[in-house]
């Protein structure tokens, strides 16, 4: 039988299976043997040990499409990475490290500025330039307007996607529009795990419809980049790419260098300060941890 891991706690992994609902499972010994640790979003071949109880063994883990540290996920079709436009106000050197960080990954992007009710409409023109060159979908919603709620529910339709963003965006009142039975849902499945009332809160993937799987990720206040050089940076901001190989000198970061044609691009308003700025901010942190 087959199915995907939707949470794992205290070495108990709960298996979601088509039109059979949640499994209780543990992994076989020969997953720690060959240091193997199941992810949520892992697709899985089970054994079934107690029908009635719904209890099995994880036997085996489908490869991989891609695997994530923090969140620790695996096999993410996309990412929605939801930042506030107000209330609180967006940290876009945060929503940067996010982008960075899967852009490493060849994660694709949905950028969602929500509660855009907050804001007066001309104001939505300041989040537009900053990221209209970045290389993914940008998304305006507000929960009191439908039709933006069903294009982010299109967006999502037939994937694993993986909700990022800080805490007080909204994510949660977007879970409620998505699966309005998420909270009875996790009450269930709490009741099944029990031991899980009193833990550190874990990542859960929530079954939406057929095929269409949303992780609600902690909040998260600061995130680090520390799975790439800062060398390797530039590659991930996409507006770069288009003035790769113009600069004066080979292997340009874009910093000090003279002749730079990022950094005349950025004079001339064709590629946005705030998000050079923020390149300049995350080149420093990486070189500065690298040097310790």
């Amino acid at each position: 039988m087959t199915g995907k891991i939707i949470k794992g706690i205290a070495g108990f992994y709960y298996i979601h299976v088509k039109d059979s609902g949640i499994y209780e499972c543990k992994a076989k010994g020969i997953f720690r043997n060959q240091k193997i640790m199941p992810l949520v979003g892992d697709d899985v071949l089970i054994d079934v040990l107690d029908e009635e109880n719904m209890l099995g063994n994880i036997r085996s883990i489908v490869k991989r499409k891609n695997e994530l540290i923090r969140p620790s996920v695996a096999n993410v079709d996309q990412a929605l990475l939801m930042f506030a436009v107000a209330a609180p106000k967006p940290n876009f050197n945060l929503l940067d490290r996010f982008l960075c960080m899967m852009k490493q990954k060849n994660i694709p992007m949905i950028i969602c500025f929500h509660k855009i009710d907050l804001i007066h409409e001309n104001e939505l023109e300041i989040f537009q330039n900053i990221y209209l060159r970045c290389g993914c979908q940008v998304l305006f919603t507000s929960i009191f307007q439908e039709g933006e709620m069903k294009e982010v529910k299109s967006c999502m339709q037939g994937k694993t996607t993986v909700l990022a963003g800080p805490s007080g965006v909204g994510k949660s009142s977007l879970m409620n529009i998505l699966q309005p039975n998420a909270n009875m849902d996790t009450g269930l499945l709490s009741e099944k795990i029990k031991r899980g009332k009193h833990t550190t809160r874990h990542s859960e993937l929530i079954h939406i419809q057929e095929d269409t799987y949303v992780m609600d990720t902690p909040g998260f206040s600061s995130l680090h980049i520390h799975e790439f050089e800062a060398d390797e940076l530039k590659e991930y901001y996409e507006e770069f790419l288009p003035y790769a190989g113009t600069c004066k000198f080979r292997g340009c970061n874009h910093i000090k260098e003279p002749g730079c044609a990022v950094k005349q691009a950025v004079l001339e308003g064709n590629i946005n300060e705030e998000r050079y700025q923020n390149y300049t901010l995350l080149y420093k942190d990486l070189k500065e941890q690298r040097r310790y």
